[in-house]
């Protein structure tokens, strides 16, 4: 919620909050009302009727959704994109969400056939890191793919079968992650579409990485190197 009323107050239709939340937030419940934001007292059993969190924290909101679109990100000439094709779990897309925007990342791309982006578990696994960068829903993989070669950037595929690891590819170029749905990992024309097969080095005796967890690591991989490339 502290998230949505710093980053994105005029999409915000109404706060609903407790009178016991009003007073422990009100470093975001204030400036939601001076925002213009409609603010509504309610209870505890109201709030755990609208919400269905297990422990809801005593604030909700109807928040308008603004998904961007791909033209608008490739115009931003981005340097470090993710893009998720066919995630289904709702805890792992939020939680990519939040890495990328933790990394730096210019924006999140998600496939068609993936988990809503709005879903309440997804929303609450970013931590508010949804209103902080763009994310572009509902895209073709292989149209997606195409368009981001056409604007310069790298496509890489995240997959076990790489001959390199992220440890041993040039990240500094502009470039894309692609990853794979969390059971069966990447379609084989979406690997072969993309310009190199990059693998997470697995040191220890685990046998894989789940996505958000390697998503991560390749993203921090990638910051790592542009950050270290720009500051010479």
């Amino acid at each position: 919620m502290r998230e949505a009323v710093r980053f994105a107050p005029e999409r915000i239709r109404d706060l609903y909050v407790t009178a016991e939340a009003a007073d422990r937030y009100a470093e975001f419940v204030d400036p939601a009302r001076d925002a213009g934001v409609f603010v509504h007292e309610t209870t505890d059993e109201v709030l755990a009727a609208m919400c269905d969190a297990e422990t809801p924290q005593g604030t909700a909101a109807v928040v308008d959704w603004a998904p961007a679109t791909l033209e608008e990100v490739l115009a931003t000439a981005p340097r470090l994109l993710v893009l998720l094709t066919h995630v289904r779990d709702p805890g792992n897309l939020g939680t990519v969400i939040r890495g990328a925007d933790a990394a730096g990342a210019d924006a999140v791309l998600v496939s068609e056939g993936s988990v809503d982006v709005t879903s309440p578990k997804v929303i609450r696994s970013t931590a508010g890191s949804v209103f902080h960068l763009p994310v572009v829903t509902g895209l073709a993989v292989e149209e997606t793919l195409t368009s981001l070669r056409a604007a310069g950037i790298r496509c890489l595929a995240a997959d076990g079968v790489g001959e390199c690891t992220t440890e041993e590819v040039d990240l500094v170029e502009a470039h894309a992650w692609v990853m794979g749905n969390e059971a069966w990992g990447l379609e084989p024309a979406t690997r072969e579409a993309c310009d190199d097969v990059v693998r997470v080095p697995i040191h220890g005796h685990a046998e894989s990485l789940n996505l958000a967890m390697a998503t991560t690591i390749c993203l921090y991989s990638s910051a790592r190197s542009q950050r270290s490339a720009a500051t010479g």
